[in-house]
């Protein structure tokens, strides 16, 4: 898997539910998604934030912090983006604060640890193009802070 610990453990926990308990889990992380900050950013998001491939119209930022790590912030402008909006809290709650190099390393296949593979095919594109930037993100903090160093 080579997942952060946070994350691993979730994904853990996931597979031991059966796909309606699962289904109904993720509702209830949807339901703690809150958008980003003003002071982050403010509406219309530049086209650079923009994740690709997402049908919600998801939008990501990583700021970094001072401990050389990434805080990361979503927008979902979908208000019915349940599976954009579970994917964001996910990936805040489980890496912000992550080592960059660990983040680089997540897989956009998590989708499918975390989802199932019962998502359509945009729903899947969508929720790894969030991941995708989330690790580009890193990877770019990851080189900085070895440039840095080096």
């Amino acid at each position: 898997m080579g997942y952060p610990p946070k994350l691993a453990e979730l994904v853990e926990t996931l597979e031991l539910l059966s796909r309606m308990e699962r289904i109904d889990y993720l509702i209830s992380v949807a339901d703690r998604f809150q958008e980003v900050p003003d002071n982050i950013a403010r509406r219309p998001y530049g086209e650079e934030h923009k994740v690709p491939a997402c049908e919600s119209e998801a939008y990501m930022w990583a700021e970094k912090q001072s401990d050389q790590t990434l805080k990361l912030y979503f927008a979902v402008e979908n208000p019915q983006g349940i599976s954009a909006k579970a994917m964001a809290v996910i990936l805040d709650e489980n890496l912000s604060g992550e080592p960059a190099e660990h983040l680089a390393m997540v897989s956009g296949d998590m989708v499918y640890d975390i989802f199932g593979r019962e998502l359509s095919m945009g729903k899947s594109m969508g929720l790894m193009g969030m991941v995708s930037m989330v690790t580009g993100s890193a990877k770019k903090l990851h080189a900085m802070i070895a440039e840095a160093t080096s």
